[in-house]
């Protein structure tokens, strides 16, 4: 008996069907967008205050707030992670801790002592990341001359020549730029208080190395530093203004920068120091903006690290088209509307790459007219293919035309650039956490060729090349690795249906191996996840707590490769039986990625709408 036929009296797909639709239409704006929280780690909350503290805007009740937020997730061993569940993370606590001494916390605080004495069994501040040990030394508790060297004169390196700004991804590049101002600048406004209990009573070590590009690197950063001391007074001035311009240029209509946290911090910090008060339009715009960004409830105040509207409104509109909404349903309609109104229709940073490619991407953000993506891209043209609006067919075509001419050489798709593949851009001193390249994934891929299949493209050349680069990233065991998403059990999940779709049939050796890796790691319970630390340690691919999203994921895959049988139908009933009274679903866990191995995101609506994608398609199938 299928959950569907259930006549026990126990809830059935369909009654969680429906009432995950419910849910989910009441959360629409009366825009049309739907928006999820985007739940990130604690660094986000603790740079914020040394932000405001930096520039003397720093206040007590905000400050307080956030320090009951940052307090919140601290572990037992007083320690704080980069995600729900997981592992200490070094560079994290301290910046934690530092926010919490400036919210007033004393250093011999049960939870602030276990903290430190963490820290110091890690090597203390000498151990952690640059970016961490950058803020340290504008608060004058780390040497300068102990960071590496990035020059502004990096502005005058022209495209083709190796390590120039857009051999950067998006995210990267504008972050680094106004970090080239900051490093000239070097200022420093002390703390009102020492951080002696954060540094060992041992010399940490450094790790150096004496061959390839690393010893090259190394060397660089010597000769950085002696130039730093006494730059070229012209030429470092000039430098300092073409990278203001720059990032003057690239502030978005809410004050952000790219619509994410680091640029936006890092560019308010270089504007201030070449000068720009506090009343500047452009220093008040962004400073103004940050509160949109802003979450205050029973726990405390939190800053998002982005937001994610036009990705979450077309995932729930795909939701609920799967869910057997009809097309023209007016919340359709509405979310249609205001999609298309969306439209990133000017030229950004991808234009450096693709100078003849006409506009018509969409972005993640409310506003980020400089980088849109192809993902988000990808899965507008699926939704809008699905609904009835009078305007949809042209932004449908635009969209289409600039993601296939998004294509990398090798036939792949990354997410902001074609081609952002320069891998040397990693080996700087400088680059030691996050990804800082921008290559084709399989879920990008991916997402494209299920969209160009919604259009009966299918057949053409660019699909056909976006397959066997698929074919080609399958992993041995018959997974996909997940750039964007946790992680292998992600990239199954979008690689198989977008296969389907393109015409791969299900018995071929390809899907059944996926087919075979993902009930290989169903989870006793039904469900499936797969565990953060898989990034770093390939033993947790597939393995971890069963989630809502990551379960739905593997059930859109197996439903796409035509399976109805036992390990569908357990998680079906996984799904079933965990949604809660109100149609949703809990997740704790954090499901989505945005830097490998360093930075991940908890999306509030993956947990609605990918479960009822899921059990949508598996009502129409049954």
């Amino acid at each position: 008996m299928t959950a569907v036929e259930d006549t026990t009296g126990t809830r059935t797909a369909a009654d969680a069907v429906e009432a995950a639709r419910e849910h989910l239409l009441l959360l629409q704006s009366p825009e049309g967008w739907w928006k999820g929280e985007l739940q990130t780690n604690v660094t986000m909350d603790a740079e914020d205050l040394l932000l405001r503290e930096f520039l003397g805007i720093r206040d007590e009740d905000d400050t307080r707030e956030a320090a009951r937020w940052i307090r919140s997730q601290q572990a037992a061993d007083g320690t704080w992670a980069n995600f729900h569940d997981g592992p200490p993370e070094l560079s994290t606590t301290v910046e934690a801790y530092v926010a919490l001494r400036l919210a007033g916390d004393a250093p011999d605080a049960d939870h602030m002592a276990r903290a430190a004495a963490y820290i110091r069994g890690q090597g203390g501040v000498p151990a952690t990341r640059v970016f961490t040990r950058f803020w340290l030394a504008m608060f004058g508790r780390w040497s300068w001359d102990e960071l590496p060297v990035v020059p502004p004169e990096l502005m005058f390196l022209p495209r083709w020549f190796p390590l120039n700004v857009y051999d950067f991804a998006c995210w990267a590049r504008q972050t680094i730029v106004p970090l080239t101002v900051v490093g000239a600048v070097r200022p420093v406004r002390p703390l009102p208080f020492e951080l002696d209990e954060l540094y060992p009573d041992y010399d940490v070590p450094r790790p150096t190395r004496t061959t390839g590009w690393d010893a090259a690197f190394q060397a660089l950063d010597k000769a950085l530093h002696i130039y730093q001391r006494r730059p070229a007074k012209a030429v470092r001035r000039a430098a300092l203004r073409r990278a203001a311009d720059w990032i003057i240029a690239r502030q978005e209509r809410d004050g952000s920068w790219g619509g994410i946290q680091p640029p936006w911090v890092y560019s308010l910090l270089a504007l201030h120091l070449l000068g720009y008060g506090l009343d500047h339009p452009i220093i008040q715009r962004g400073l103004d903006g940050l509160e949109r960004f802003t979450i205050r409830d029973e726990k405390g105040r939190r800053l998002e690290a982005c937001q994610s509207p036009v990705w979450d409104t077309v995932l729930a509109m795909n939701a609920l088209t799967d869910a057997g909404l009809p097309a023209g349903h007016p919340a359709l309609e509405r979310a249609a509307g205001w999609v298309i109104r969306e439209e990133v229709k000017g030229p950004g940073d991808w234009s450096v790459r693709r100078p003849e490619l006409p506009p018509g991407g969409w972005a993640f953000e409310f506003d980020n007219d400089c980088y849109p993506d192809v993902d988000d891209t990808a899965e507008v043209v699926i939704a809008l293919n699905r609904v009835q609006h009078p305007l949809a067919e042209p932004a449908i075509e635009r969209g289409v035309r600039w993601m296939a001419g998004m294509v990398s050489k090798d036939g792949g798709f990354g997410a902001f650039d074609a081609d952002n593949t320069r891998t040397l851009c990693r080996r700087l001193p400088f680059c030691d956490f996050g990804e800082v390249i921008d290559p084709p994934s399989a879920d990008v891929t991916a997402h494209v060729v299920e969209a160009m299949a919604h259009r009966e493209m299918a057949d053409s050349l660019l699909v056909k090349r976006a397959v066997g680069w698929l074919l080609k990233a399958q992993e041995p065991d018959g997974s996909w690795f997940g750039r964007w998403g946790a992680n292998h059990v992600y990239g199954t999940g979008s690689v198989v249906p977008a296969l389907i779709a393109a015409g791969v049939r299900p018995e071929k050796p390809v899907i059944r191996d996926a087919v075979a890796w993902l009930e290989r790691h169903q989870r006793d319970d039904g469900g499936w996840g797969e565990d953060l630390r898989s990034y770093r340690d390939r033993s947790w691919a597939g393995h971890g707590a069963s989630t809502a999203s990551q379960t739905a994921w593997a059930l859109l895959a197996l439903l796409a490769a035509g399976e109805r049988g036992e390990s569908v139908e357990r998680g079906v009933r996984w799904l079933v039986e965990r949604q809660r009274p109100d149609g949703t679903w809990d997740e704790d866990h954090f499901t989505g990625t945005g830097f490998p191995g360093d930075f991940y995101i908890n999306y509030h609506l993956y947990r609605l709408v990918f479960p009822l994608s899921a059990l949508g398609r598996y009502l129409k199938g049954s």
